[in-house]
């Protein structure tokens, strides 16, 4: 297979900053993606309804003329969260999700949830209306291990959350591990997982091995290979359980290249190539577009775009900027370290 047509995809957990960082990040995006569940943690977050609107028009006023593009807002839960407003939010039509962040799981996440009781009515007011709740899903105990979180969080948060609350609609977002994928695997109808480009293609060497790099260095930090394997394995079964979150995440080099570096991979520019890449050796084109385009939509209870993306296998490699320029610093753009040869046609 030379040629691949999919229906436009969309992007179930993006970053896109605000400001100048928004304006350079965001045409990357809206070049192949039709929609994307926005992520909540800018300074100060998205916590109201009143803080989203604001958000997503700061989004569309950024967005280049001739392009489409649909930002899915979201809020972020904080211990202050009022059910009420979340609950007007939903009704809005431009509220999709929930974020919960764990406070100081990752970047900007210091506003996040300390004690899950303090939310719990918040929750509740979401079960009872089917707004899903997406879950960064580590613990921040330092006495566990950065390599062990995810699987903590999964017995210690996640697990007795959804014994309380059933009816509740989680998404766990990047899974990272084994457990990650064994979990969504058997959670039913009211729980699914994204995955992320990168975590498909890079383990804990290759952020590590000869030398640190900064720009593979993520959150959730990739895992041993074993894991990574797995993941591949979910994405390319073809399961409605499991469906795309890049989790692009732009920082500028001067914050990645530093002594204490921010986490985030930037893989918007190439997102849709590399995928291509993965279920090719995977032998699972035919299931790329259930990953990208369909998956996602089921879950979230929305349409399926109608336009179409389609990709060709060219002799020549694909070449992307090694960064995207922004009016905050330049951004570097997530490299795989072997040659791909899926061309977006656009």
């Amino acid at each position: 297979m030379t040629t691949l047509t999919i229906r436009r995809p969309d992007d179930w957990h993006l970053h896109l900053r605000d400001g100048a960082m928004l304006q350079a990040v965001l045409p990357e995006t809206a070049r192949h993606f039709a929609r994307a569940i926005i992520m909540p943690n800018l300074v100060p977050p998205v916590v109201t309804l009143d803080d989203a609107v604001a958000y997503r028009d700061r989004i569309l006023a950024a967005l280049p003329q001739g392009m489409t593009f649909e930002p899915l807002m979201t809020l972020y839960l904080t211990e202050g969260t009022d059910p009420t407003d979340v609950e007007r939010a939903a009704a809005s039509g431009l509220v999709k999700a929930v974020k919960l962040y764990p406070a100081g799981a990752t970047t900007n996440s210091h506003s996040g949830v300390r004690d899950l009781t303090k939310v719990m009515a918040v929750l509740e007011t979401m079960a009872r209306i089917g707004l899903p709740l997406c879950t960064h899903g580590e613990v921040t105990d330092p006495e566990v291990d950065i390599f062990d979180r995810e699987a903590v969080f999964i017995d210690t948060v996640l697990a007795p959350l959804r014994r309380r609350l059933p009816e509740l609609r989680i998404v766990m977002e990047h899974i990272t591990t084994e457990e990650g994928v064994a979990y969504a695997a058997d959670g039913g109808e009211n729980l699914a997982a994204t995955i992320t480009t990168h975590h498909m293609i890079i383990n804990r060497n290759h952020i590590l091995a000869g030398g640190i790099k900064p720009h593979y260095y993520c959150l959730p930090v990739a895992k041993r290979e074993k894991h990574r394997l797995a993941l591949r394995k979910a994405a390319t079964s073809g399961s409605p359980r499991y469906f795309l979150g890049t989790d692009s995440a732009p920082h500028v080099d001067a914050l990645k290249e530093h002594a204490c570096g921010c986490a985030g991979c930037f893989t918007a520019t190439n997102t849709l190539s590399l995928l291509a890449h993965v279920f090719e050796e995977e032998g699972a084109l035919d299931r790329l577009e259930g990953f990208t385009s369909l998956h996602g939509p089921a879950f979230y209870r929305l349409p399926v775009n109608t336009a179409t993306v389609a990709l060709e296998k060219r002799a020549e490699p694909c070449v992307w900027p090694d960064k995207i320029v922004s009016g905050a610093g330049p951004v570097t753009v997530f490299q795989p370290g072997f040659p791909v040869h899926w061309h977006v046609l656009t």
